[in-house]
């Protein structure tokens, strides 16, 4: 028998406290106007000295569990996407997994950045496809305000905290009513880590470090190559950009996703983009804007939905589903 993964629940958790540009310009030398000409951000949540990443990854997966109307006991795989890790080990998806009551499956993280999303959630599809698990609680959660160097103007504006969850099930193929992660493409370039890394690391310098990152460089490397991603995954499910009902990008720059939209001919009125109130908030962008547009209306039951995303590696990615 052939499995469908398809989306049953979906969650989002947001920190308290929220860090404007007005309130950046008074630490750093910028302005509200220099951030939003360039990126489209307006504010960014920023958690709080005592909540980890594993907290707010609770908060977003309790939701989507609630949403998908399962309990502890029905979940039976949990993959965390994160570039901000509680600890150095064990996983995140495992300290989420005993916060959340789970006891019984896998639980692992997985590290692609700000693709770390995309990444997961085709990951989940293939256990799921597989018949080897039933239920899979994949998430995107980041504390990237531990990472900034906050006197560095170019990238302490651009990221904020969050986290966003899918519950995925594997669904009989002939009972799924067309329903389910369709299709995935995932890349990644070694050879272009120094355009966005972190310059700390257990193994190098003992350190966490802080995130570097040559922009104009990454900007000119990600519609391309986003929108190849985006092409792969379309092509794969016999589909052209234009049968796309919502388009869910990462958030990352209001003009990379004006620049993806305009290379593959999508109308703009199915893009959603929260970058405005969440700055880029990497792994946990993807299912944070989903569950806005969720919330808002703006995904129904059956529409077409392709995600994609970019960060440090580079990896890059797109998924197809429909929802």
């Amino acid at each position: 028998m052939s499995f469908k993964a398809v989306v049953k629940g979906v969650g989002s958790y947001l920190p308290e406290k929220v860090v404007t540009n007005a309130d950046l310009s008074e630490r750093v030398d910028t302005s509200d106007e220099w951030i939003r000409e360039r990126t489209g951000i307006t504010q960014r949540f920023i958690a709080s000295e005592n909540e980890l990443t594993s907290d707010l990854a609770v908060g977003a997966a309790r939701r989507a569990m609630e949403q998908a109307g399962l309990g502890p006991d029905d979940i039976d795989l949990v993959i965390v996407a994160t570039a901000t890790p509680d600890l150095t080990f064990p996983a995140t998806a495992a300290i989420v997994q005993a916060k959340l009551g789970i006891r019984q499956g896998a639980a692992f993280d997985i590290h692609a950045v700000c693709t770390g999303f995309v990444y997961a959630l085709s990951t989940a599809e293939k256990f799921l496809a597989s018949g080897q698990h039933k239920q899979a609680l994949v998430i995107g959660a980041e504390t990237f305000s531990r990472i900034l160097d906050w006197e560095d103007r170019t990238t302490c504006v651009l990221f904020g905290d969050g986290a966003g969850a899918f519950v995925l099930s594997a669904e009989p193929a002939d009972q799924a009513d067309g329903k389910g992660i369709i299709s995935s493409c995932l890349r990644c370039d070694g050879s272009m880590v120094d355009l966005l890394h972190v310059d700390g690391g257990v193994s190098s310098t003992q350190t966490a470090g802080h995130l570097r990152m040559q922009g104009n460089k990454v900007f000119r490397e990600a519609v391309n190559r986003i929108s190849s991603a985006m092409m792969e995954a379309a092509d794969a499910a016999g589909i052209a950009p234009a049968e796309i009902d919502i388009f869910v990008p990462h958030q990352a720059n209001q003009r990379i996703i004006d620049g993806v939209v305009k290379k593959l001919g999508i109308s703009k009125d199915r893009v959603i983009s929260t970058i405005a109130q969440h700055g880029n908030t990497s792994a946990a962008s993807i299912p944070l804007a989903f569950d806005t547009a969720l919330q808002e209306g703006r995904i129904k039951s059956g529409d077409l939905v392709m995600l994609e995303g970019m960060g440090g590696g580079l990896t890059w990615g797109a998924a197809l589903l429909r929802y």
